[in-house]
């Protein structure tokens, strides 16, 4: 079975940063792309960043020029380094892993980690 775990939330001022991390574990072949998604309360879940095998990266327009997703393929790590927050960056970050190789397990899946909260204070 593969898992993932983010780790690096919390609370932040304004301006602050912070650096999310997702590890993933199991018995994995490959993993395509990763990538970070936040919902905030009462508001649908929303693309923050991707990042495919090749290191080509997309990012949501909210974040452009502020946050930035890099990975270790070796270690099926993916990273969030998130500078100049704002308040408006506040909701539960999850990651995910798209169309995963495992053995075990038939075909291309994705997987996605419990989420951590993230909350920027004003």
């Amino acid at each position: 079975q593969v898992q993932l775990a983010e780790s690096g939330g919390g609370l932040v001022q304004a301006g602050g940063s912070l650096r999310l991390t997702c590890a993933a574990s199991g018995t994995i072949f490959s993993i395509n792309a990763m990538g970070w998604y936040r919902q905030a309360p009462g508001k649908e879940r929303e693309l923050v960043a991707t990042i495919s095998r090749g290191t080509s990266t997309n990012y949501g327009d909210s974040v452009k020029g502020r946050f930035t997703i890099s990975r270790d393929n070796a270690e099926n790590r993916v990273y969030l380094q998130m500078n100049s927050l704002k308040p408006e960056d506040t909701a539960v970050y999850y990651c995910a892993a798209h169309n995963v190789v495992a053995t075990h397990v038939i075909g291309l899946r994705d997987y996605w980690g419990q989420g951590t909260q993230v909350t920027v204070s004003s």
